[in-house]
């Protein structure tokens, strides 16, 4: 252990009225919890089936100033992204994420659409991503930091396209967690969890709400499917 580190940690310890380190009980305390992932208070709003469940994602969404459209299946995808870019007078331009389950989309159909794959840079208006798994009780996005997702994905572009298939909708914040641990071993979790609660909005100025302040001012997502698969 560093000098530095030492230091820190010996402060933190001070101020907790510690001269050593946690006894091995208190270790074997924290180990269990932290093996056991014990599961907190969850709404009742979230305990729904999946078609309630989306209805409930789609209303909390909008109601934190995203836009939500449905479409049938990942083969729908590209002319929804192409018609969504013009009905905002948006360049037909965006950087997308090198995720596999974009993939599947028949990218060719929108021969005008121009895509480049990887991070975005501070030229780039428009952003689309897709994300790990999505919340219904808050209209919340989930996304995991790595080389299939670039983080700055979800803050660079001012405008973000987010392909969600409704399977990926999870009634809570628990559920999320438990899909996590579940998909992940400690090798492989993320460096970060953000979690996207709409677009950028901040009324740090003044008390006047401003979009776009700290991240996308625009946040659209395209919800595939009906989530029964």
């Amino acid at each position: 252990m560093s000098d530095s580190r030492a230091q820190i940690l010996g402060a933190v310890r001070s101020a907790l009225g510690r001269t050593e380190p946690r006894a091995a009980a208190d270790r074997a305390t924290l180990d269990r919890q932290l093996a056991a992932h014990p599961r907190n208070l969850i709404p009742a709003r979230a305990d729904l089936p999946p078609a309630e469940r989306l209805d409930l994602f789609q209303h909390y969404a909008e109601k934190a100033a995203s836009t939500v459209e449905r479409v049938a299946d990942m083969a729908a995808v590209p002319q929804a992204v192409a018609d969504y870019l013009r009905r905002e007078n948006l360049p037909a331009k965006l950087v997308m994420a090198p995720d596999p389950s974009l993939d599947a989309a028949p990218w060719d159909s929108q021969p005008l659409l121009e895509r480049r794959r990887g991070k975005p840079a501070p030229e780039d208006q428009v952003g689309l991503s897709s994300m790990f798994a999505a919340v219904a009780e808050t209209g919340s996005l989930i996304a995991l930091s790595g080389p299939d997702h670039p983080s700055t994905l979800n803050f660079l572009p001012e405008t973000h396209i987010v392909v969600l298939p409704a399977a990926r909708v999870t009634g809570s914040y628990e559920d999320v967690w438990d899909k996590l641990r579940a998909q992940q071993t400690d090798a492989t979790l993320p460096r970060t969890v953000n979690m996207i609660t709409g677009p950028s909005l901040s009324g740090d100025i003044e008390q006047t709400l401003q979009h776009g302040a700290h991240g996308p001012r625009r946040l659209h997502i395209l919800l595939v499917g009906d989530g029964s698969a």
